[in-house]
């Protein structure tokens, strides 16, 4: 049996810049602050809270792995918990057209995500019962999201 996906929502996460660590024993370690954003879609809406951060490893072979964890507080006041882990493949030459903040159309490389959604809010109890995945990429200072619902 196939999954089926389904459209939840966008996201838009802004960042701060990154706190570069340095070369660590598997790659380039930074942890980049998110402060913001929205969240827009059939199933969820509202705001990115100012909490969180995603720590990203990054392989000599340029493979980032994305570890994030942040917060969405929904139009009505719900709190629910974001856990994301994922991946991101990019070639040296596109990375470097992002990292000077040139616009790169997310199809031109490789960012899908794992997403754990959990809240206590009985309204949104529907999260805690399902996985969610995700396709995106940077653009500027924020990072958009597509996610789905795996059926």
């Amino acid at each position: 049996m196939i999954p089926a996906l389904e459209h939840v929502a966008d996201f838009t996460v802004e960042l701060s810049p990154p706190h570069e660590l340095g070369e660590g024993p598997n790659g380039v370690q930074r942890i980049i602050p998110i402060v913001g954003g929205t969240v827009s879609g059939p199933r969820l809406a509202g705001r990115i809270l100012e909490v969180g951060a995603d720590w990203q490893t990054i392989a000599a072979n340029g493979v980032a792995q994305l570890d994030a964890r942040y917060a969405l507080e929904t139009e009505d006041g719900a709190v629910i918990e974001i856990a994301s882990h994922g991946i991101r493949d990019v070639s040296p030459e596109v990375a470097a057209r992002i990292a000077a903040g040139e616009p790169v159309p997310p199809s031109s490389y490789y960012m899908r995500t794992a997403i754990r959604l959990t809240t206590g809010h009985p309204a949104y109890d529907w999260v805690n019962r399902v996985l969610f995945v995700a396709a995106g990429g940077k653009v500027g200072n924020t990072v958009r999201l597509a996610v789905y619902r795996v059926g």
